[in-house]
């Protein structure tokens, strides 16, 4: 079992930075990938950034240069970085793991955060 909690959520106006924290606890958080996904109301749960258990990082073309998704193994966090917010990054953000590779499936994802809110106004 693998449980994450995510933080860090808030609202913010257009222009504005959000640091997400995703603090795992379970199996070897060194052999996981954790990525993070959002989802806003209506949407489907979309993929933003994810790092692999080898530091190796992906982001989603929307939010490249924007976000840096970041890891510390002493700390089991994982950290998720939002600069220059706009208003269409709204939405509830979750973390979730997988072992080794980070995937833009939110389906291959066995563990999930219950989520927090990200509110960007503009």
């Amino acid at each position: 079992q693998v449980q994450l909690v995510e933080s860090g959520g808030g609202l913010v106006q257009a222009g504005d930075s959000l640091r997400l924290s995703c603090a795992a606890s379970g199996r070897t958080f060194s052999n996981l990938a954790v990525s993070w996904f959002r989802q806003a109301p209506g949407k489907e749960r979309e993929f933003v950034a994810g790092i692999s258990s080898g530091a190796i990082t992906a982001y989603a073309d929307s939010v490249k240069g924007r976000f840096t998704i970041s890891r510390d193994n002493a700390k089991i966090t994982v950290y998720l970085q939002m600069n220059s917010l706009k208003p269409e990054d709204t939405g509830v953000y979750y973390c979730g793991s997988r072992y080794f590779s980070v995937s833009s499936s939110a389906s291959t994802y066995g563990y999930w955060g219950v989520g927090t809110q990200v509110t960007v106004s503009s």
